[in-house]
């Protein structure tokens, strides 16, 4: 496999198992992050040692949505550094392989990746800003529901739902049989047989020497 195309390529398309390797992939090197952060606050007296993740399949990138908060601003100062370059640089590296599988995954189902504005970028706004509206209010509880039907949606089309057969205007298959009768369809390439081209015959019929060469064989 082309790992380069396959995390960080946005062309072609991929079947549901690599979007989920694709998970698999971030959720560990989230975790390899998180210890490092981990060791580097033990080492520097600002914290004891202690394993938290949790599954997210939005591939733990909720924070981008901070760079749009302005009030996520005023938490930097107090903010380590080391944390905060594992964080940026965490969060930019998973983002990209979100965008690129989750895209790849969105033409399996003959889709634009533009599918999700609707799927992820909106609700993840949502989410961001939820605490600043009113909370007593009928239309913001329909608001949600109107703004998480496509995000349960978009995780049924990427995650559940198969792409579809054959190929379509975003590339092949990711699941059909290499290029069926391909090397049937031209046959290998005739050898030449010795024994095909010289033939035995009788001193009294050949020239000296007792065989000769078919012309035209």
């Amino acid at each position: 496999m082309d790992w380069t195309w396959y995390l960080f390529r946005f062309d072609g398309r991929i079947n549901r198992a690599l979007l989920w390797q694709a998970l698999l992939i971030v959720m560990v090197l989230a975790c390899l992050l998180g210890m490092i952060d981990q060791a580097i606050r033990v080492l520097n007296g600002a914290a004891t040692f202690a394993f938290d993740y949790r599954l997210d399949l939005d591939f733990g990138i909720d924070g981008i949505f901070n760079v749009v908060d302005p009030r996520a601003y005023r938490l930097l100062a107090t903010t380590d550094r080391a944390t905060l370059v594992l964080k940026v640089l965490g969060t930019s590296l998973f983002l990209w392989i979100y965008l690129a599988t989750a895209t790849k995954r969105l033409h399996d189902r003959d889709r634009s990746g533009w599918w999700l504005v609707p799927f992820f970028v909106v609700p993840g706004l949502f989410d961001q800003f939820s605490d600043l509206l009113p909370t007593q209010s009928n239309w913001i509880v329909a608001l949600a529901w109107a703004v998480h039907i496509p995000w349960f949606w978009g995780l049924v089309e990427m995650f559940i739902v198969p792409g579809t057969s054959g190929s379509n205007r975003f590339g092949a298959d990711p699941l059909a049989e290499p290029a069926e009768g391909s090397a049937a369809a031209s046959p290998p390439a005739k050898s030449w047989d010795q024994q095909s081209e010289i033939e035995f015959v009788p001193p009294s019929a050949s020239p000296p020497g007792g065989m000769h060469v078919k012309r035209g064989a």
